[in-house]
């Protein structure tokens, strides 16, 4: 029957794990910080700033919390008789990590388990039994106990599911203990009433169907004085150690729970485990009830072990440490690094670029566009005035659309009826008109920049060679005001300063072929007009700052 209870026992903590499994959750806090010196012991702060500084692969392992808990349950003995259910237990423990999947506890645990044989006791009687005065075959008897029982041990707890793949934590932990301690045990037994009378068991019927049996005990039960459970029940004496005049015995548990997470500072436990103490006299009674010719005795086999189901409050308790280290994933550091590293050195991408023009191989669309040539964000050349020929081979930069097409140097040809189509482009002779130059692009600034562009620093290329084909011309180079202040003024003359000092530096162009106007009106402030120059144009190459000490944005 003690079996049988046992294996109802377990069945039933197995489905209690299995319901409270189907419930998991992932509503747990995250990982600590590993940055953080103050959560690292002294003796491995050489390790973590190793680490800090990439000269050590892994980080060091952080303080982390004690765990002390307090349980309840049912205790219960599994010998020769069998023992009633519940009865209660209680038990304390101390719980540190040794690292994230093995910790030591230590436990203390106090049972009281008592119980009542439905087998009939035909032979064998123990000792108190013969001392009260019952003769074997004259009176018979029901094998009773209550037993007290103290257990303190050293267990080593290893963490079942606290690595995860796919999950950073949970709220719910599987975990597996074992160990040795020392069990101290104080059992009685009823053999006589209060006033010492003799029990007349012979009107108990013993039946073999488990329902019968439960009539049995409650038969038995009944007879029974409740309060004279006071007679010491075999226990050889002093022939086993004893403390404090109890049977000291060494013992060796095993078991398994599930903690359930409440919060960082707070868990409950439900937990199963199994004592085992190479002892027969638990519950006071060794002997087989089995008769043998000569009226011998058997002795039995089995030692008797005892087991707690309990249920417990676990509270952590530390500071400036970690929640105890089987809450965390030791996987979070490394998953946290590849998500979105902080810690590891990753080198700046390199990416081909054949042809130079700035885009990547793999985003350009034009892969062999000439050295210098301006290009799109697609890598394909730049067509400013889109007549089909790119900007680096286009001599004439910006053609109308009324002259295109145009030839294979981009040139176009504008159709004119008669010379009043070039009213206003040409000059007398020593003026534009002997020029040749043409019309000149403008050159475009953002707001409150003169720093001249990719973009312009193309025309201006376009513009310098088109002074080198016409030697006798100069330009007027040009720029606005949009209000009347320091700054405005300022920011036009830096303009045509930034132009005229390309043109020269750059592009090689004599200043003297460059004309210096700003600050003008009735034009687009942020634009530098250039314009072939026409007769009575004159003045300066260079022209004094107006406001030199102006703070100046580009």
């Amino acid at each position: 029957m003690a079996a049988k209870r046992f294996f109802l026992l377990v069945g039933f903590f197995a489905l209690l794990n299995t319901c409270l499994f189907a419930q998991e959750t992932s509503t747990t806090s995250g990982s600590y910080d590993w940055r953080d010196s103050s959560l690292i012991p002294s003796s491995r702060l050489a390790q973590h700033n190793e680490f800090l500084n990439n000269q050590y692969n892994f980080p060091a392992k952080p303080r982390n919390q004690w765990e002390v808990g307090l349980k309840v349950g049912t205790f219960n003995i599994f010998g020769d008789v069998p023992s009633h259910f519940p009865t209660p237990g209680f038990g304390v423990h101390v719980r540190k990590a040794l690292g994230y999947l093995f910790s030591l506890r230590a436990e203390y645990i106090y049972g009281m388990a008592s119980g009542i044989n439905w087998k009939q006791r035909t032979a064998g009687y123990a000792q108190p039994w013969l001392d009260a005065g019952y003769v074997p075959g004259t009176n018979y008897v029901f094998d009773n106990y209550k037993s007290k029982v103290q257990d303190l041990s050293l267990q080593g707890v290893l963490t079942l599911n606290n690595i995860r793949f796919h999950k950073s934590k949970n709220g719910l932990l599987f975990y597996a203990l074992f160990g040795v301690g020392a069990t101290v045990y104080d059992t009685k037994t009823n053999v006589t009433s209060g006033g010492g009378a003799l029990y007349n068991f012979n009107n108990v019927s013993p039946h073999n169907d488990y329902k019968e049996r439960r009539q049995t005990i409650k038969d038995v039960r009944n007879i029974l004085d409740a309060g004279s459970y006071n007679v010491d029940a075999e226990n050889d004496g002093n022939a086993r150690a004893k403390l404090f005049g109890n049977t000291l015995r060494f013992s060796r548990t095993v078991g398994a729970g599930i903690a359930f997470k409440l919060s960082d500072r707070l868990n409950l436990a439900i937990e199963d485990r199994l004592t085992i103490v190479k002892d027969d006299l638990l519950d006071g009674v060794r002997w087989q009830n089995v008769t043998v010719p000569g009226g011998g005795r058997v002795l039995s086999p089995d030692y008797d072990v005892y087991n707690m189901a309990s249920i417990g409050l676990n509270i952590n308790i530390g500071s400036r440490s970690v929640q105890p280290l089987w809450w965390i994933n030791p996987l979070d550091y490394a998953y946290s690094e590849l998500n979105s590293p902080k810690h590891m050195k990753i080198p700046k991408p390199v990416l081909d670029d054949a042809d130079g023009d700035g885009v990547p191989d793999q985003f350009d669309m034009e892969p062999n566009t000439p050295a210098s040539a301006p290009v799109d964000s697609h890598g394909v050349s730049r067509d400013t005035d889109g007549d089909g020929v790119p900007d680096y081979k286009d001599k004439e930069l910006i053609t109308p659309t009324t002259c295109q097409p145009v030839d294979a140097d981009g040139v176009g040809k504008c159709p004119c009826p008669d010379e009043s189509c070039f009213d206003g482009f040409m000059m007398k002779k020593g003026g534009a008109s002997d020029c040749g130059i043409g019309d000149l692009p403008s050159i475009s600034f953002n707001a409150k920049a003169f720093k001249v562009s990719k973009d312009a620093e193309a025309v201006l290329a376009n513009v310098a060679d088109r002074l080198r084909q016409n030697p006798n011309c100069r330009i007027v180079v040009t720029s606005y005001t949009c209000e009347p202040s320091k700054s405005s003024q300022q920011l036009s003359w830096d303009r045509v300063n930034t132009v005229i000092n390309y043109l020269v530096e750059k592009q090689g162009i004599s200043s003297d072929r460059l004309i210096f106007k700003y600050g003008e009106t009735g034009g687009d402030c942020n634009t530098v007009d250039l314009r072939a120059a026409e007769l009575g144009d004159e003045g300066p190459n260079t022209v004094p700052a107006p406001h030199p000490n102006l703070r100046r944005r580009n």
